[in-house]
Order: C-alpha cells, then structure tokens, then sequence
C-alpha cells in the first residue's frame, strides 16, 4: 500500500471555510480547494507564465511523442 502525499486534508479545509471564512456549507461545498486557499490568502500558485516556465512545461509534456512525427509537415 501507498501512501498519497497529495491528498487534501479535508478536515482542515472545512475549518478555513466554516469557522474562519464562515461560509455557509453549500458555499464552501461548490468551491474548489483552488479557490478555498485563494479566498483564504493562501494562493500558492507559481506565479506569471514566464518563457522559462513555457519552455520547461513544454520540454516536460511535449505536443508529440519523441521519434514520431504528427504527419504535419510543418
């Protein structure tokens, strides 16, 4: 067995959105953890989209398969 270290700790999400942002469950239920973490100040995103980061997203998830070619003659 594994053990998943990118589970979300749901009950401490549910105190963030019910007790310190008092949202009301049906609120705090339609929201994603995205924006839980966003409306509690915690936005732990990596920032603009700069060409290095471009050109790292694009080397790590290439567009087509290395060696193969998508018939395009570019």
């Amino acid at each position: 067995m594994t053990h998943n270290t990118t589970a979300l700790d749901w009950p401490a999400l549910m105190r963030l959105g019910l007790r310190q942002l008092r949202l009301h469950p049906r609120d705090f239920w339609a929201l994603t953890p995205a924006e839980l973490l966003l409306m509690a100040g915690l936005d732990a995103s990596a920032g603009p989209l700069t060409r290095a980061r471009l050109d790292d997203l694009a080397a790590r998830y290439p567009d087509t398969v290395k060696g193969q070619s998508d018939g395009n003659p570019l």
